[in-house]
Parts: structure tokens; sequence; C-alpha cells
């Protein structure tokens, strides 16, 4: 059996360079039995999950959370959708702000605190055009040679 690690963080990188991040909020999930032990240890996915809105609350959709293998007949499905758990404050300035400036909500981040909790930080973000895109590629390209110099 492999061995579980206290430092899961499992991140959304493509986000980053996909949008631009305008604020960032921390979120609990609700998760069925296995999806929990999945995490632990370390197999579950963020790239192309996002968040919406049904019947005013919050949910996650197309995190992929891998099969627990020790597991029998009770499995829980890989891509199902999860809700979120946040104060009912944010949840209603989160749909005003997607609402009113047609901006989208990003899953960025998926950890486990000290307490043995997954928490999923989500970011209010606003999607970056090609050229901004470019400009972020050559900055970086910039900072590595100026790092490779010195």
């Amino acid at each position: 059996m492999p061995k579980l690690s206290n430092t899961i963080n499992i991140e959304n990188r493509r986000a980053k360079f996909d949008y631009q991040f305008l604020e960032q909020l921390t979120a609990g999930l609700v998760l069925r039995g296995t999806e929990i032990k999945s995490i632990r240890e370390g197999k579950a996915g963020l790239s192309d999950s996002y968040c919406y809105f049904r019947n005013n609350e919050l949910f996650v959709k197309n995190m992929h959370i891998t099969e627990y293998s020790e597991a029998s007949f009770y499995n829980h499905e890989a891509l199902r959708e999860r809700k979120l758990l946040l104060s009912r404050q944010e949840l209603n300035k989160l749909l005003k702000k997607t609402k009113d400036q047609g901006l989208t909500i990003i899953p960025v981040k998926l950890y486990i605190t000290d307490k043995g909790f997954a928490k999923l930080n989500i970011a209010l973000a606003k999607g970056k055009k090609l050229y901004d895109k470019r400009d972020d590629i050559k900055k970086r390209d910039v900072e590595r040679e100026l790092n490779r110099k010195f």
C-alpha cells in the first residue's frame, strides 16, 4: 500500500495561464466515502474543471478524482459534480459578480488541512486575451534569462 503524505497540494497550473485571478476563496467539499482516500493518495486532477451555480448553491464540475483501488463495490464516480461549502454571504457575492460582470469561478488548488478535511481554493477569474498570454510568456522568458546570467 502506498504511503500517504500529509502535504497534498493538487494545483490547476493551466488556470494561471488562461485566467487573471481577481479574488480567491477557500471552500469545503462534500465528498463520498472513497473520494477522500483517493485525494489523500494524490489521485485527483483539476484541469478542465469549473464551478457553476445551481439553485443558489455552488458546484464544481469535471474535477477528476480517481476511483479508490482498495474499494470493492461501493466506489465513487470519477467525474461527478461535487457541492462546495461556502457561507451564504460569499455565495451571494460570487453569484452577483458572475452574473453582472461576466466573470467565472475556477478551482485553483485542492489540499488537505491539518485536521484531515479536503479544501478547494477557488478564484473569481477573468479570461485572458491572446496578447496577455504572450506577455506572460515573454516576462517568464526574460526572468529565466536574468536568473541564468547571475
